[in-house]
């Protein structure tokens, strides 16, 4: 008798329900015998799809990239490189705020290894072409290397931080897109951006 066939569901069903597990209690409440019960299968279906804990953990963080991956190729590009960088920095805040578990493992939790270094290395040289474009296109001043990955870590890091301070409860919902609109909005003046320029960008890219 052959052997069943590996369900993609149960995979699913897995990292999904160890994402919980590492962002309510932390790695250490993560075994075999918690992540089965968790997603209502046995200890032994999780050894058919991962050779053990530490697995896992990189699943879950794989998995929070991809799907952040794909929100930002489902944001359309316009004639506008600023307007478009904002576009992609509310799909990274909607990914963040939609998936909290997966979130925490991918930023919030020191990673066992680099398993999911490619994936996140991905996704910041996206945000490092984004803001080269709009250098590009004259709406940013010119800057060396060092300059345009200064930039790009400053608005990661302004993303991050709300999205960080709205999944841990420390910042309302409602208040995640006014502070992003204001602070994208000032960061651009500072590139070089002309303000009213940069607000026309940022209520498009807000849309």
């Amino acid at each position: 008798m052959s052997p069943r066939p590996a369900d993609p569901a149960v995979r699913g069903r897995l990292v999904e329900a160890a994402a919980r597990i590492l962002a309510g209690e932390g790695p250490h409440a993560l075994t075999a015998r918690r992540l089965a019960g968790e997603a209502g299968t046995s200890t032994m279906a999780v050894y058919t799809y991962f050779g053990g804990m530490e697995e896992v953990r990189g699943a879950v963080r794989k998995e929070g990239f991809a799907r952040l991956a794909a929100d930002l190729d489902a944001t359309p590009t316009s004639d506008d490189p600023v307007a478009d960088l904002v576009a992609a920095g509310r799909a990274y805040l909607s990914n963040g705020l939609a998936n909290p578990h997966l979130y925490r493992a991918m930023f919030l939790e020191k990673p066992i290894d680099d398993a999911a270094a490619p994936e996140g290395e991905a996704a910041f040289q996206r945000l490092v072409e984004a803001v080269r474009r709009c250098m590009d296109a004259g709406r940013f001043d010119p800057v060396d290397p060092m300059g345009l990955l200064g930039w790009s870590v400053q608005l990661w890091t302004m993303r991050h931080g709300l999205v960080s301070l709205a999944i841990a409860g420390l910042l309302p919902l409602e208040h995640v897109p006014l502070h992003f609109a204001d602070m994208s909005t000032r960061l651009f003046v500072g590139y070089g951006d002309s303000r009213e320029a940069a607000r026309r960008s940022v209520e498009q890219g807000m849309r």
